[in-house]
């Protein structure tokens, strides 16, 4: 499977037309309605040319040899001024319409990327920090509604202007008009030229920034661990240097960038000058009228300001399209393991396992590692409702194979079921519903117990989750908490020990109330009354569901009732705690060596 660095590299030489296309296809409220935005912009465009076309007649037939024309200056007037309300109005139309639907848009989008982010696999939330992906669904759509706000609606509103104003002036002197696009014409070149610098500029600095948000998030987060370890120098120089790389790429980007500006100054100028000058040349004898001359300055300065203003837009519009191709790449990425075309339901109540001569092997940015599988021939009979300790030195693959049994990821070779049913064939969302994992580091969201195990299953009442505690036997523990279940539990449950973590996770886990239970390492970091607490709690929480309890502690492996030994990724015992204790092989050794260090620590 491609790593999400890998994928967007392939994104960042997708080209700035295909990458458009495609946002457009990601974001369908922009194309809808869009023909009437337009219309309501060329309302508003040919609302501006007016005035260049009355200055022109007003010239030519309001001031005569006999004087001026007052009546018929006056009707101009009337007719400029309804022309600039009525345009006025459309354009007004156009920014309302292009602003509900661009944010619109965006809203569908940043939901879409949240979701496919969501059912990304391991690897590819490996790949890269959570700050870079938080910078995709942050940043990156910020830098496209910055874009609507302004480069958008002059995309939209100066477009149309150009269109406009290109065939009044066709119409009223082809050959003016014709110098007058071909003086300008080499402007596109130069800012073709300039964008293929500016937009590579962009996408540099937008990885940088995503570098940054990463790096700033690990500082903060970590901030516990690097003040235990004295070691916020090292990392603050860290983040210094990220912070330099990001500086120097938009430093770098904005330099590119302002070379636009004076160019379309140059060129209007020259444009101007190009067009009063054979105006002048040619003069009446050349069937051009003073107020023709003038009416076609007015024209070209109309015609000229959105190249200026194009000018001034195209580094913001390369900014957005290198936060729209960061976004598309993350949308290329394929989704975790597949969804069944044809699902198949789970039987009802408890649910056996069968792993069947499984092999695994973690993949490198789309290639496959020559190291040795981290799982190889790896089978096993669960029957349901069976307590099972999977227990192995680390490195054994005994975390994987609860990945795997999860469906976080499908295995290289063999079949894993549930109840008889292939995981591959079994719908995510009766899986979720079904099996619940309960990692070794739970996360908690920043809010009180009582959310934290609500959203296990939605519509649970508080009496629900009051309950839920009593089963099992938590209530004295919830005593000792400020406010019970509505007590807050900090940013990633930092109010809480992590003991008190692994509770909240286990009462979640009873909340959603699963058939098969995966415990990994549910009680590695917890001190002696803790673990007492959650010991009684997890044979409660056991009872009539199978479970599998990834040990690090031993006593985990001793109140089981058979105990699987993982040893490079092979399974090598399977038996009861006792027989495999008298069998003197592998698990007696973990055994007695758990037995030494805990009393080592009793000492």
């Amino acid at each position: 499977m491609p790593g999400l660095l890998e994928d967007e590299e392939l994104g960042g030489r997708l080209g700035t037309t295909h990458i458009l296309s495609r946002g457009v296809q990601e974001a369908p409220r922009l194309r809808q309605g869009f023909a009437l935005t337009l219309s309501y912009a060329l309302i508003g465009a040919a609302g501006r040319v007016v005035i260049p076309i009355t200055v022109q007649q007003a010239i030519d037939h309001g001031f005569t040899a006999q004087g001026v024309r007052m009546g018929f200056v006056a009707v101009l007037c009337a007719i400029a001024g309804t022309a600039v309300v009525i345009g006025t109005l459309g354009q007004r139309a156009a920014v309302l319409r292009l602003g509900r639907r661009s944010e619109g848009a965006l809203y569908d989008l940043r939901v879409r990327v949240i979701a496919h982010i969501h059912r990304l696999s391991l690897a590819d939330h490996s790949d890269e920090r959570r700050g870079a992906l938080v910078a995709r669904v942050t940043s990156d759509v910020e830098t496209l509604a910055e874009f609507f706000q302004w480069g958008g609606l002059a995309w939209l509103l100066d477009g149309a202007l150009m269109l406009i104003v290109a065939g009044v002036m066709l119409s009223y002197d082809w050959l003016l008009a014709l110098i007058a696009f071909a003086v300008a014409l080499p402007l596109v070149w130069v800012l073709r030229m300039v964008q293929s610098h500016l937009g590579a500029a962009y996408d540099r600095a937008r990885s940088r920034n995503a570098d940054l948000l990463g790096a700033v998030t690990e500082v903060v987060t970590g901030a516990e661990t690097l003040r235990a370890y004295g070691a916020g120098p090292v990392m603050a120089a860290r983040t210094r240097v990220v912070a330099k790389q990001r500086a120097d790429a938009f430093v770098r980007a904005g330099t590119i960038g302002a070379f636009l500006f004076p160019s379309g100054e140059v060129f209007s100028a020259l444009t101007v000058a190009a067009v009063v000058g054979v105006g002048v040349a040619r003069g009446t004898a050349g069937g051009l009228t003073a107020g023709a001359l003038v009416g076609f300055v007015f024209l070209t300065y109309r015609f000229l300001e959105p190249i200026a203003e194009f000018t001034e837009v195209l580094d913001q519009t390369q900014t957005a399209v290198a936060g729209l191709r960061r976004l598309i790449g993350i949308l290329d990425l394929p989704i975790g393991p597949p969804r069944p075309t044809s699902p198949r339901p789970l039987p009802e109540g408890p649910l056996s396992i069968h792993v069947n001569d499984v092999t695994f092997r973690y993949r490198s940015r789309g290639e496959v590692d020559d190291d040795e599988p981290v799982l190889t021939g790896v089978s096993v009979m669960i029957p349901a409702g069976q307590q099972v300790a999977l227990v192995g030195s680390t490195g054994s693959g005994k975390t994987t194979l609860g990945r795997l049994l999860a469906r976080l990821a499908d295995p290289l070779a063999g079949q894993i079921a549930l109840g008889g049913v292939p995981l591959t064939f079994v719908a995510n969302e009766e899986l979720r519903r079904r099996l619940v994992v309960v990692p070794q580091e739970p996360f908690l969201f920043d809010d009180t117990i009582a959310s934290n195990l609500g959203f296990a299953r939605p519509g649970s009442s508080l009496g629900d989750l009051e309950r839920a505690v009593a089963a099992l036997d938590l209530d004295e523990w919830l005593a000792t908490m400020p406010e019970g279940l509505q007590t807050m539990v900090g940013e990633r449950g930092s109010q809480l020990s992590a003991g008190e973590r692994q509770l909240v996770a286990l009462l979640r886990a009873s909340v959603a109330d699963p058939d098969v239970l995966i415990l990994d390492e549910a009680t590695s970091s917890v001190d002696a009354l803790t673990e007492v607490r959650m010991a009684r709690a997890l044979e409660r929480l056991a009872e009539g569901r199978t479970t599998i309890a990834i040990a690090h502690r031993l006593s985990t492996a001793m109140r089981a009732d058979r105990v699987l030994v993982l040893e490079r990724g092979r399974l090598v015992e399977d038996g009861a705690h006792g027989d495999l204790v008298a069998a003197d092989g592998r698990y007696a050794e973990l055994f007695a060596a758990w037995v030494s260090s805990t009393s080592t620590d009793a000492d």
